[in-house]
C-alpha cells in the first residue's frame, strides 16, 4: 500500500499520479487527493484548497503540462486552489458553479467548460468522462478514466470514513441512484477524494447501499420508538452507534434519510418535528 502523505507523489499507474493536499482532519482523513493524469498534457483532478505549498506541488509535478484542471464538486476542500492553478498554468477549468444555497461550498469556482453527464475530454493519452452523481452535492460529478476503468469519485465514495449528506443540496434517495447508476459502467478501481485506492468497485458500493438502508432501518425504528421528535433528540437513538463528537455531522444524514422518508411517504415533517407516518 501507498502511503498517504501530503506533499508526496504516488504513482498509482502509467497513467495517474497522487497528492495528498496538507489538509488533514476528521472530515477529510489524511486529506483531499488531487490526481494529476496523463504525461505529455495533463489534466489535474480536485485541485484541493488554496494551500501554497499544496498548489506548488501540483505545479512541479505538473512542470509546465498542466492543460486541463476538473472539479469534481465545489466544496472547499476540492475546488479552491483551482482559480491559481488556472492562472498559473493557463489551463482550462471544467465542472460545475456552486449551488448559492449550500453550506461549505466554493462560490470562486467558474469553469471555462460547464460539465454535462456522459461529456468526454479525450486526450492523445487518455479518455476522462464525466459521470453526474448528486446526492452528496447537487453538482457532484465523478470522472472515469476509461482506459483504467478508474473512477476518481470525488465525496461520492470516500475510503475509510461515511459521506456526509447535508440537504438541502445533498440528497440521501438521490444518492443511493447515484451509487446504483455507477454500477453500469466497468470499473476496475475507486480512486476517492480522501484515502486509497478501492478495488472491487461493485462489492465496495453495494457495501455502502447496504450501509445507508441499515441506517435507514434505525432511523425508521427510532421514529416508532420515540414517536417522532427533532434532528436533537432523533439523532441520539438513530446514531447511538457513532461518537456524540460527530452528531453535529450526523444530523445532516439523519435530515437527508428524513427527507428521504417524507418523500416516500413513510414519514412527516411538523414544523422541524419529525413523525412516523
Amino acid at each position: 500500500m501507498i502511503t498517504l502523505e501530503p506533499g508526496r507523489t504516488s504513482e498509482l499507474s502509467g497513467r495517474v499520479r497522487r497528492i495528498v493536499a496538507p489538509n488533514p482532519s476528521v472530515m477529510t482523513g489524511p486529506g483531499t487527493n488531487t490526481y494529476l493524469l496523463g504525461r505529455e498534457q495533463v489534466a489535474v483532478i480536485d485541485p484541493g484548497p488554496d494551500e501554497r505549498a499544496h498548489i506548488e506541488a501540483i505545479l512541479a509535478e505538473g512542470a509546465g503540462r498542466i492543460r486541463w484542471i476538473l472539479v469534481t464538486h465545489t466544496h472547499e476542500d476540492h475546488s479552491p486552489a483551482a482559480a491559481a492553478l488556472a492562472r498559473e498554468t493557463g489551463a482550462e477549468l471544467w465542472g460545475q458553479v456552486a449551488p448559492a444555497d449550500e453550506l461549505y461550498q466554493d462560490q470562486t469556482f467558474r469553469p471555462d467548460v460547464p460539465f454535462t453527464d456522459g461529456a468526454v475530454l479525450a486526450t492523445p493519452e487518455f479518455r476522462l468522462r464525466a459521470i453526474h452523481t448528486p446526492g452528496h452535492a447537487v453538482n457532484h460529478y465523478c470522472v472515469l478514466l476509461e482506459e483504467e476503468g478508474m473512477l476518481m469519485t470525488g465525496d461520492h465514495i470516500m475510503n475509510g470514513s461515511t459521506v456526509v449528506i447535508i440537504p438541502p443540496g445533498g440528497d440521501m434517495k438521490d444518492y443511493l441512484g447515484s451509487l446504483e447508476k455507477l454500477k453500469a459502467y466497468p470499473l476496475q478501481h475507486l480512486a476517492p477524494g480522501h484515502g486509497e485506492l478501492m478495488p472491487a468497485p461493485v462489492a465496495v458500493i453495494d457495501g455502502i447501499v447496504a450501509h445507508r438502508l441499515q441506517r435507514e432501518a434505525k432511523v425508521v425504528r427510532a421514529l416508532a420508538a420515540t414517536g417522532g421528535g427533532t434532528l436533537e433528540e432523533l439523532v441520539l437513538t438513530a446514531y447511538d452507534d457513532v461518537p456524540t463528537a460527530l452528531h453535529m455531522m450526523a444530523k445532516y444524514s439523519l435530515w437527508a434519510h428524513l427527507i428521504k422518508l417524507v418523500r416516500e411517504g413513510r414519514a412527516v415533517d411538523r414544523a422541524g418535528r419529525w413523525a412516523p407516518c
